[in-house]
């Protein structure tokens, strides 16, 4: 179930730009999590699902008691189901203020924290933030330089130098890997993923996500051209090569 959020500005807390929520099982940390999908990115990733998350100005400002109301609503059930909240987007370190003060009323009331980012921006997190974060899902696009920039139009210097930090604070990390064939399934781009991430003592796992088309009808309602149309998704031989990469650094994988 995915719902807009519709609250109202309260000057008494942080503000931030709310896209939607979401209530999932087993694909935004462990167990099952209400997500908050902030708005605002500053990569445009090829693959990217959700096109209709990159700006920030169509979003429904909110604040963190009016969104609170939203999530008190699950937080027995989350409880119960061993899950917790996640915060993603759009990148939610675009809006650091907000972002730090959810997963902080989060922590406050028990619920186990993830933030779903690409570090792109970590240098917007202060010790604050990532002190009130359970868990990192950190989305390395690709490990060679001139790839990372083809699929994003970024660099990949700062989210490596944010994964370096989140190790030395002994932040819990999963690292999350797109495979696009043709894009980002050249063994020696895959291999420097795994060896990044191999040296990072905090990493618990590794999830190679397989490339799918389900957003393009996204892209059609908001007249854009999908990248990736005619791009399929991997095969299982291709999943099963790339996952016993990251496995021979010595990574669980999935």
């Amino acid at each position: 179930m995915s719902t807009t959020i519709t609250g109202t500005t309260v000057p008494r807390t942080a503000t931030g730009a709310v896209h939607s929520w979401d209530i999932s099982t087993g694909v935004d940390g462990p167990g099952t999590r209400l997500v908050v999908f902030l708005a605002g990115c500053p990569l445009r990733c090829r693959y990217c699902q959700n096109p209709d998350t990159w700006r920030m100005r169509p979003a429904q400002r909110t604040d963190v008691d009016s969104l609170w109301t939203v999530v008190s609503g699950f937080t027995r059930f989350i409880r119960v189901a061993g899950g917790g909240l996640t915060v993603s987007g759009g990148e939610p370190l675009l809006q650091p203020a907000f972002t730090g003060a959810l997963l902080r009323r989060a922590r406050q009331t028990g619920l186990h924290t993830a933030l779903d980012t690409s570090g792109a921006l970590g240098d917007r997190a202060d010790d604050a933030l990532l002190d009130a974060t359970d868990l990192v899902l950190l989305d390395i696009k690709s490990g060679d330089p001139q790839t990372y920039q083809r699929v994003t139009g970024g660099e990949v210097a700062p989210t490596l130098r944010f994964a370096r930090r989140l190790a030395e604070r002994g932040n819990r990390m999963w690292i999350r890997f797109v495979l696009v064939p043709g894009l980002t399934d050249a063994p020696a781009n895959v291999a420097a993923v795994a060896r990044h991430a191999a040296a990072l003592a905090t990493v618990e796992r590794v999830e190679v996500l397989p490339f799918h088309r389900l957003g393009a009808a996204k892209y059609a309602a908001l007249g854009l051209r999908f990248p990736l149309a005619d791009t399929p998704p991997p095969s299982p031989e291709l999943l099963d090569r790339v996952r016993d990469q990251f496995r021979a650094h010595g990574l669980v994988t999935f």
